[in-house]
């Protein structure tokens, strides 16, 4: 079949390398792909969010199979309109993306199909959500309700951070119309892991487990970012607790967006929040996302022995009740390499070399996020996030040194990354 994956990241590079492999695959196209993507698939210059644009290229290409990476063009409904021109995609409805797109949604479906997760109140009004800050006091969380591009979420410390996140939002209108409600929850201690399962509506297949780096700094110090790295499989995820994040959290959820009316097709990912209880380790929900992550889709493809194609057309034709994923007995590990200034004002268009030795080290690969070939050839950074450099190996260790060795390799003076990608697991 053709197949078109819409997006522009590392998740998607990672997403068209396996798709690339796949013997189900006849031609494979990206819109808009970035100058990794254009080694494995061919680059159309559409926007991810051109919703139109897409439907009208898809149909005039012949394009059997539809992959959205990001979670934008799925709140904005481009797998409905893909639908119901006759084409097959992977990737939730509008009604069942909002299970991203508004946190409030998501925390009432959680309640109401008794899902663990943090307590919450959901606020429009500045004077009733100080009141509700005031009462419970902090630690708190204050939530833009819905996508703000990553940077929605503030953990505050204090009533006073906590009053000033919810000024910013339904006062100042920071993050416009995503920010018109918010959501303010119990701040979960623990340790988070994220978790995928493959969903067609009825069935949950569970993928894998990783662990994200949030933070910019080593040690988790300075601002959040979109992600430093992560690795795959996160030991902090037991298969025993595996098991009951699937009886208590995903089969659940998935059960109440089909009695909703907006049953779930894609892929679940949750993010999770192990809590040390008297009663032993608990895991309670902290987000649920409608698509792979990103930098943990990169971990989860390095890792995933099954034809990742079949995979996803499964779960589109709704049959993953007859469908299992093999994986390799390997760990994997993303060390992002960011360009200087990111998370704030960040330098553009300076040249990535030497890309071809770090992806020479054994087990490497080098996932692009944020770039963009020159005319004469060169590659140049675009993004903050720029690129993944993703390694393998029989433990966190080894695929971590691999994955350093081969950043070691590449010669971007503009670009930087945090050392300890990995440091919990290896502390294990």
């Amino acid at each position: 079949m053709k197949v078109l994956v819409v997006g522009s990241g590392g998740r998607e590079h990672a997403l068209c390398w396996a798709i690339s492999a796949s013997p189900l695959c006849d031609a494979l196209y990206c819109a808009p792909g970035n100058a990794g993507i254009a080694d494995v698939a061919s680059c159309v210059p559409l926007s991810a969010e051109d919703v139109d644009g897409i439907v009208a290229w898809v149909k005039a290409n012949g394009i059997g199979f539809v992959v959205v990476g990001p979670e934008a063009p799925l709140v904005l409904g481009l797998a409905d309109r893909l639908k119901a021109e006759g084409v097959k995609v992977f990737g939730p409805s509008a009604r069942a993306a909002a299970l991203e797109g508004s946190k409030g949604f998501m925390k009432d479906l959680l309640a109401k199909y008794n899902v663990p997760t943090a307590a919450y109140g959901r606020f429009r009004e500045v004077d009733a959500a100080h009141a509700f800050i005031r009462q419970h006091g902090a630690p708190i969380v204050v939530k833009a309700d819905g996508l703000a591009a990553g940077k929605g979420v503030t953990v505050a410390r204090t009533v006073e951070e906590a009053i000033a996140a919810v000024d910013e939002a339904l006062v100042g209108g920071r993050f416009g119309d995503a920010g018109a409600e918010v959501v303010i929850e119990e701040f979960l201690d623990g340790e988070e892991v994220s978790f995928f399962a493959l969903v067609d509506g009825e069935t949950a297949l569970p993928l894998a487990s990783a662990q994200d780096h949030k933070a910019v700094g080593d040690g988790d110090t300075g601002p959040n970012t979109g992600g430093m790295g992560a690795y795959s499989p996160a030991p902090a995820l037991t298969p025993e607790l595996q098991e009951r994040v699937m009886r208590e959290i995903v089969e659940p959820t998935v059960r109440g967006m089909a009695a909703e009316g907006c049953p779930f097709t894609g892929v679940l990912f949750a993010g999770l929040m192990i809590q040390d209880t008297a009663a032993g380790k608990v895991p309670k929900t902290l987000e649920f996302n409608v698509r792979f992550g990103d930098p943990e889709c990169q971990t989860l493809m390095m890792r995933m022995k099954s034809d990742v194609l079949a995979a996803l057309v499964a779960a589109a034709d709704g049959v993953l009740k007859n469908f299992d994923v093999r994986w390799h007995d390997t760990v994997s590990l993303c060390v992002v390499m960011a360009a200087r200034g990111y998370p704030g004002d960040y330098v553009k268009n300076t040249e990535i070399r030497a890309l071809d030795a770090a992806g020479a080290v054994e087990g490497v690969t080098v996932f692009h996020a944020g770039t963009k070939r020159a005319e004469d050839g060169r590659i140049l950074s675009t993004g903050g996030r720029v690129l993944g450099v993703t390694a393998t190996g029989t433990t966190v260790a080894e695929a971590q040194a691999r994955a350093y060795e081969a950043v070691k390799r590449l010669d971007w003076p503009d670009g930087f990354c945090r050392s300890d990608i990995g440091w919990r697991a290896v502390g294990r």
